[in-house]
């Protein structure tokens, strides 16, 4: 089975954070394929960009249909999804949408942690259907680039913010951000921490088995 594990920014170090996530959570006979777009912003902080990604990240994935099994768009805004589900003839699984419905599997309610602004995936969750399931959202002053470059001092901050999540009535707490991949592993936590890649290559490989 071959996944496609497709950035929408154009950070090749978080490209590989991803990739290394992905290889680590994929089952034996599952070959992760790593891309990067082209061209668009260094890391998405904005709805402008975040437009800009879709287009770049829907080019690159053009040039794979009918080459993979399977997508994951290493990207937790999800950008592009429906429309990258309307160009590709295989499953497409959106890392924060994963993270999501696994997080529901896990407890009746999930908080999610992000890096800078919150707005953005308050409104993902609503239109995943699941804003009732939310139980608390952050945001860490800290960007992409300084979760890849200082990943102690961003490891230190998500397991305060997860102790607050929690003490809101969190039962697990989805790490939002493709430069926190493979962090999960390595924090302290009482409830379960959701890795978006690794929710979002177990669902592709359920998704690539059952030929859904």
């Amino acid at each position: 089975m071959r996944i496609l594990v497709a950035n929408a920014n154009t950070t090749e170090a978080i490209t590989a954070r991803c990739a290394e996530a992905a290889r680590a959570a994929a089952s034996p006979g599952s070959e992760i394929i790593p891309a990067t777009p082209r061209f668009g912003a260094a890391a998405i902080s904005t709805r402008a960009e975040n437009i800009i990604a879709g287009h770049a990240l829907l080019e690159l994935l053009a040039e794979q249909a009918g080459r993979v099994d399977a997508v994951v768009l290493a990207v937790s805004h999800d950008t592009a999804l429906e429309a990258a589900r309307q160009i590709m003839p295989c499953p497409v699984i959106g890392m924060t949408e994963a993270a999501c419905l696994v997080a529901c599997m896990a407890g009746a309610r999930f908080g999610l942690v992000t890096l800078g602004g919150t707005e953005t995936y308050r409104e993902l969750v609503a239109r995943h259907g699941l804003s009732t399931r939310l139980a608390a959202l952050e945001g860490l002053p800290a960007t992409p680039q300084e979760a890849v470059a200082d990943p102690a001092r961003v490891e230190a901050m998500l397991e305060e913010s997860i102790a607050r999540l929690v003490a809101q009535g969190a039962d697990s707490v989805i790490l939002g951000g493709a430069a926190l991949a493979g962090m999960a592993a390595r924090l302290s936590a009482p409830v379960p921490l959701l890795d978006g890649i690794a929710c979002a290559v177990k669902l592709a490989e359920a998704m690539v088995g059952l030929a859904l």
